[in-house]
């Protein structure tokens, strides 16, 4: 049983590596840089090890970011890395989702990656479980909005029925409420 600063440096973990996990094309992924770091291994050494096993990433599993990708990350503040040149050009970078995150421990193969793959997986998890809540609190507020519209709408109908009984001189001649009767005279 691992103990409480164990426990806690693991969740300091978990955290940093959250924090490195993008929303892309409406998947959440990792650069390759970010991984490599995780994983301890050169980016260049990481690519060359998916690319030797093409097989196992399919599109789902790992893409590259194309330039407004690329430049959209560059300006958002989440985003922090230098831009890299390669091979005279600017490097788009290959992300991948928790399932290529998983897949790069098998290709990599070392017992860093494994211990790795693990506490990105629990990143990724963390952050599903977390989107998961924001849903349905997004979900309990749009039904909140709908009710709420609803009887706005019964109100309207009740107050406008009022203002109109209000406005017919039928009613305004009428004495409302409690009228002391008529003494007759002795």
């Amino acid at each position: 049983m691992p103990t409480k600063t164990e426990q806690n440096a693991a969740i300091a973990v978990i955290e940093k590596i959250e924090e490195k996990i993008y929303i892309i094309r409406g998947q959440r992924v990792m650069l390759d840089s970010d991984l490599a770091e995780v994983y301890k291994v050169e980016t260049r050494v990481l690519n060359q090890a998916v690319k030797r096993n093409l097989k196992r990433f399919p599109a789902d599993f790992v893409f590259q970011l194309d330039d407004a990708e690329v430049e959209k990350l560059r300006n958002s503040s989440q985003f922090v890395t230098s831009s890299r040149k390669h091979r005279g050009t600017t490097y788009r970078p290959y992300v991948f989702t928790e399932h290529g995150a998983v897949m790069l421990a098998t290709v990599l193969n070392s017992p860093t990656a494994v211990e790795a793959s693990i506490v990105v997986v629990r990143a990724f998890v963390k952050m599903r479980a977390m989107l998961a809540l924001h849903q349905d609190l997004a979900d309990r507020v749009e039904e909140l909005e709908k009710i709420t519209s609803y009887h706005g709408q019964k109100f309207k109908v009740v107050s406008d029925l009022l203002e109109s009984i209000m406005r017919d001189p039928k009613y305004l001649k009428r004495k409302i409420g409690f009228v002391e009767p008529k003494r007759k005279k002795k």
